[in-house]
């Protein structure tokens, strides 16, 4: 009995330490327990052009690039010799339980700003601009929504293309089957197995996972959209508003500079640095204009 009572006692003062080592991600602000460590951690994907590792283990991407710029700005704001980075990897299904759970500090990636979403995590100005569509084998012939009419299509856990393909179906009495998988590339992948008749996700990414297929000509983009175009921002913490600031802040000024058309292009508009494909995309119309003026998306 005594044994089991010290047992006792002792797994309640780990879960107690344990309580305080998470609490004190909360405790110190987040800029300031940057200042004081002199470590920011980045949230990462499988979701190239935005973040992905390369074949020799980097982190990179257009998302990267902006928010190793972001760094370099809150290390002047800071006054501090330098910041390090640790990249954190994410999924779309853990992305804000990592932002809560004090995991990572920031997602930067290619999340789309949604009201559902913010009610969970804060984001900052967009970085990015996107429609939703579908992709399918080429043979298949499938254009609109219409087309898929009693067929499944394949989503990624955690986006909203989940939700967007559901009442798509919904509104339009398709009754198309939405099967949800934990990574892109395997919803991509149940397309060539011909598992699933189409896979929905935002554009940008669907043209990146045509590009690096052996046979890109075997696939095809659907001519509808699913959706109108939508904003990508990196997401931060709810009520961590210092944060917040100090990131949109950095952004604007990034985004008032050369330096953002300069990142845009690198991975637009040439050759991928990593991936050596080129998407041969011009700067949006609705981006140019967030650069020019940026905003809290609401």
């Amino acid at each position: 009995m005594y044994i089991f009572h010290c047992l006792l006692l002792a797994f309640c003062a780990l879960g107690s330490i344990e309580a305080k080592a998470e609490e004190k991600v909360f405790d110190t602000p987040t800029l300031d327990r940057i200042a004081q460590t002199g470590k920011i951690r980045i949230g990462y994907g499988s979701t190239a052009p935005f973040s992905f590792l390369n074949a020799d283990g980097q982190v990179l991407g257009y998302s990267i690039d902006l928010c190793r710029a972001v760094v370099e700005k809150l290390k002047q704001r800071l006054k501090v010799q330098s910041i390090d980075v640790e990249f954190v990897p994410r999924t779309p299904s853990n992305r804000v339980q990592l932002l809560n759970d004090g995991t990572i500090d920031i997602e930067c990636n290619a999340s789309t700003n949604t009201a559902e979403r913010r009610k969970s995590a804060a984001f900052a100005y967009p970085h990015f601009f996107t429609v939703t569509r579908y992709v399918s084998l080429r043979k298949s012939g499938f254009k609109t929504l219409d087309d898929l009419k009693g067929r499944s299509v394949s989503v990624a856990l955690g986006t909203v293309n989940v939700n967007e393909i559901n009442e798509s179906s919904r509104r339009r009495k398709l009754n198309i089957s939405a099967v949800p998988v934990e990574s892109l590339q395997a919803a991509f992948d149940m397309v060539t197995e011909g598992r699933v008749a189409a896979f929905a996700m935002d554009e940008v990414l669907l043209k990146t996972m045509i590009a690096r297929t052996q046979n890109p000509s075997d696939y095809v983009l659907s001519e509808e959209q699913v959706t109108d175009a939508q904003p990508f921002g990196f997401m931060m913490r709810v009520n961590d508003k210092a944060f917040v600031g100090a990131v949109n802040e950095a952004l604007s000024e990034i985004y008032k500079s050369e330096t953002a058309k300069e990142i845009y292009k690198r991975w637009f508009e040439e050759s991928m640095p990593g991936l050596n494909i080129n998407l041969g995309l011009p700067m949006s119309n609705f981006l140019a204009e967030a650069f020019r003026n940026p905003k809290i998306v609401e």
